[in-house]
């Protein structure tokens, strides 16, 4: 009986090596396919977590349908790069393969508490335990303490540690701002030009106002006027929050800290939180001899040297009111 012939060397490494890719495609098309969310999951990765305990977090989550091919695949295909703790967004339909990746960038999930310009300590406070994903709880912090801004934090955090953001934020943005301060400023320390800031900031709205509220705030203290801020006489009303109504005879001759209409000077503490361009403002106020201003009628204001030109931009808004139905 006459022998086959042997086949060649090379026709068998042929073989063994499209064996092998088969193999290795079929292993990464498992890794793909091993059961992507059937929907959007959020997952915990706690921190000290290996990959064998961020497998079974995964699976428990719904994320994968096994710790263990994850695993298996992970380690013969997956980079060997350590996850990082964190929250992670995991999106319907995504593949193992793409999870591990996502667990080795650190590319967590972020949220945002937003604190906007002028928010009283009072209402951040509220704001914070009102919401479900932070943990602790929290004082109202000290007026005027908090830098307006968008905080991001993650599952789990302390309310305590958002705070400690924001106050640390205000405290750096001060302090580059003092630093700035022009000749013309009535303020002589940070902490004061966080109290006129925060006046500032509840008088005008307008962004391209600011350093004229602020001039004629400083021209006052220059002169030894009382201030005559509805916003200070309203705050120890409310702390910070809308009074609702106008303000009372009464309450303008109350005699307390921050009743700038019984007072001359500034009022004993902030009545808000600041934003970076009110405190710029009072820092580098506008150069004008300006002593008084009164609402437009259209969203602005309408600025006087003299308590005569003063008293005829109130007549004109009064008009505008009065034309409006308003009074």
């Amino acid at each position: 009986m006459a022998k086959r012939p042997a086949r060649p060397p090379l026709m068998r490494r042929f073989l063994i090596l499209v064996l092998l890719i088969g193999a290795a495609f079929i292993a990464v098309t498992v890794f793909r396919s091993v059961s992507g969310a059937r929907q959007d999951t959020d997952v915990v990765i706690p921190a000290g977590s290996s990959l064998s305990s961020a497998a079974r977090t995964l699976q428990q989550a719904g994320a994968i349908k096994s710790s263990q091919a994850f695993l298996a695949d992970a380690k013969l295909f997956g980079s060997k790069a350590p996850i990082k703790p964190g929250e992670y967004h995991i999106t319907h339909g995504m593949g193992p393969g793409a999870i591990l990746k996502l667990l080795q960038s650190g590319r967590t999930l972020q949220r945002f508490v937003v604190v906007p310009e002028g928010m009283p300590s009072i209402l951040v406070q509220e704001k914070l335990m009102a919401t479900p994903l932070l943990t602790g709880t929290i004082a109202t912090p000290p007026e005027g303490s908090l830098l307006p801004d968008a905080y991001a934090y993650t599952r789990g955090e302390a309310r305590s540690a958002v705070v400690g953001r924001m106050q640390k934020a205000m405290q750096t943005a001060l302090a580059n701002a003092w630093k700035t301060r022009k000749p013309t400023t009535a303020v002589t320390t940070p902490e004061a030009a966080i109290i006129l800031a925060s006046i500032v900031e509840k008088e005008t709205a307008r962004a391209s106002e600011r350093p004229m509220v602020a001039a004629v705030y400083s021209n006052r203290l220059k002169h030894a006027m009382p201030l005559q801020a509805d916003p200070t006489t309203i705050y120890p009303i409310t702390r910070g929050k809308p009074l609702g109504r106008r303000i009372l005879r009464s309450e303008l001759q109350a005699e307390n800290g921050y009743n700038t209409y019984r007072r001359s000077g500034l009022p004993i503490g902030p009545i808000t939180n600041p934003g970076k361009a009110s405190i710029l403002a009072v820092l580098n106020p506008a150069p004008t001899q300006a002593l008084y201003f009164v609402a437009n009628g259209s969203g602005g204001s309408s600025f006087a040297d003299t308590l005569q030109q003063h008293n005829t931009n109130v007549q004109k808004y009064y008009a505008i009111r009065r034309s409006r139905g308003e009074m």
